[in-house]
């Protein structure tokens, strides 16, 4: 995935652990486990924000985008349909 998750690094600057934060954002355990592991396929904005107001930082702290390598092939974006 090219979005990589950098919850974890910011928990440990801020020196909180997960069950604070996902207590502190109004989320269970496991999906902030998800959510520290790379394995979301989506994040609400309203979780988001809490996430970063309990934190006190930024979502591009939080979230990274890294080019595929050469090596990788590419992802196919399904079109919407309106």
């Amino acid at each position: 995935m090219s979005i990589i998750v950098n919850l974890d690094v910011v928990m440990a600057q801020k020196k909180i652990s997960a069950s604070e934060l996902a207590e502190s954002v109004g989320i269970t355990p496991a999906n902030l486990s998800i959510l520290k592991n790379n394995k979301a396929k989506a994040i609400r904005f309203s979780t988001l924000e809490a996430i970063c107001h309990a934190l006190d930082c930024q979502p591009g702290d939080l979230l990274e985008y890294v080019a595929p390598s050469a090596h990788e092939p590419a992802k196919q974006f399904k079109k919407e349909r309106r």
